[in-house]
């Protein structure tokens, strides 16, 4: 189970990749926060690779908490919000989780650990309450209640109008997936068990990574810089 992480580090890379991509051609705020999150929940699941097959030291406790247990649902959420709310107050609230994302940042960095003896990541013991509790809990409520509640309501949008069925299964798919890791997260706070974080954590990027490949506006508008360029030369006439 000690590599499982490493899989799901590479295949959220991906799909951050994927997103970015995106985001360089149409300059959309909600992919470059999807983009963002994904690239948290990549450095995420090093982290547990690295403490897993390496020991855990302070730096990737540390990081563990700040990127996967706090900051990766509500940057991921703030995409959706960016998407379905109007951007003054999709702004409002961006300023809001900015701030807070600053103080979640140097309180976890700033507290005193002491890792002796620890065997896992949750840090039972060595991280005070209100960074296990409160600021966790805060973050992934706002999170993962936006992104999985605007994926539903996306969702059900379409279905509702009877227009682009693609986008129907989508947003279903990307539900489930934002699902998943919240739910292996609720597992992890009450019974302890990493191995069931874990692969909640992989199907959750992969069904997310398949409803947003399920569009078919990806498929015809996907492209990589270098290779849109290549393109482009390619197809000047003859003589150019």
């Amino acid at each position: 189970m000690a590599y499982l992480p490493l899989i799901t580090c590479i295949v959220a890379f991906i799909f951050a990749v994927t997103v970015l991509d995106q985001y360089f051609a149409r300059r959309k705020a909600f992919q470059l926060l999807w983009a963002i999150g994904l690239f948290m929940y990549s450095i995420a699941a090093f982290t547990e690779f690295y403490s897993g097959v390496f020991g855990i030291t302070d730096l990737m406790l540390r990081l563990w908490y700040l990127i996967g247990a706090i900051l990766v649902a509500a940057y991921m959420g703030m995409g959706t919000i960016y998407l379905l709310m109007r951007r003054r107050a999709a702004n409002i609230i961006m300023s809001i989780l900015g701030l807070a994302s600053v103080w979640a940042a140097i309180r976890v960095f700033t507290v005193n650990i002491d890792i002796t003896g620890l065997d896992h990541l949750t840090g039972i013991g060595v991280m005070p309450i209100d960074i296990r509790a409160i600021l966790a809990a805060t973050f992934n409520t706002f999170g993962t209640f936006a992104l999985v509640g605007g994926a539903a309501y996306s969702a059900w949008v379409f279905w509702r109008k009877r227009i682009l069925p693609q986008r129907v299964v989508s947003n279903v798919l990307i539900a489930i997936g934002a699902l998943l890791p919240a739910l292996g997260g609720t597992h992890l706070t009450f019974v302890g068990n990493l191995n069931v974080l874990f692969i909640f954590e992989l199907l959750g990027v992969i069904v997310m990574f398949i409803g947003f490949l399920r569009t078919k506006e990806v498929f015809g508008f996907f492209r990589f810089p270098l290779i849109h360029g290549f393109k482009k030369i390619e197809e000047k006439p003859a003589g150019q």
